[in-house]
């Protein structure tokens, strides 16, 4: 009886020691991410531009706000990267470059490579819209629009929003970030 009540105490410390370890790696996961993330905008690293706590807990209240953080974007662009599912992310930001352009015939040039790699069955980052959207696109293609891909865009944006998105929030990676953020808030 002795030796079962020692094997119990030694599994609960071993057991706790292991949620510390665990707590603790989240805690280095967030704090190295964090660094990446900052790094990777260091050309405009002001008080103002850096990596918040206030800024990554907006992420959490919608996909718009998430996409509107650059830091939020790169930070869910890495998390779709590592699931193998970012074409949606990298279709949608595509189309919001699209947009921009002014040239007719870099319109129909770009049109015409985001229909190869997005639209088009069977293309190397085929996302996931109705047959009709397809056609529909494939024939606003030959002669292209800055609308031609709203539809498709706007599907892409409710899928992220229905499935990707409540993913993130419920990632390590989200979770470990905002850990790492609030322990270094708490230390002032």
């Amino acid at each position: 009886m002795p030796s079962l009540i020692l094997t119990e105490t030694l599994t609960q410390t071993q057991h706790s020691a292991m949620e510390q370890d665990d707590r603790t790696r989240n805690r280095n996961l967030g704090k190295n991410f964090m660094c990446r993330l900052q790094c990777m905008f260091s050309h405009t690293s002001t008080s103002e531009s850096r990596l918040s706590l206030e800024d990554t807990q907006q992420w959490s209240h919608s996909l718009e706000r998430l996409l509107e953080s650059k830091y939020g974007l790169a930070t869910f662009r890495t998390f779709l990267k590592s699931e193998f599912s970012d074409e949606n992310i990298e279709f949608w930001l595509t189309c919001e470059e699209y947009k921009k352009i002014k040239s007719s015939f870099r319109m129909s040039s770009k049109a015409k490579k985001i229909y190869e790699q997005f639209i088009k069955a069977e293309a190397p980052k085929e996302i996931n819209i109705d047959y009709h959207t397809r056609e529909q696109i494939k024939r606003a293609v030959k002669t292209p629009t800055l609308q031609c891909f709203d539809d498709a865009q706007k599907i892409v944006y409710g899928l992220m929003e229905r499935d990707s998105y409540p993913r993130f929030l419920r990632s390590d990676m989200y979770r470990s970030l905002l850990e790492s953020l609030t322990a270094d808030a708490v230390k002032g």
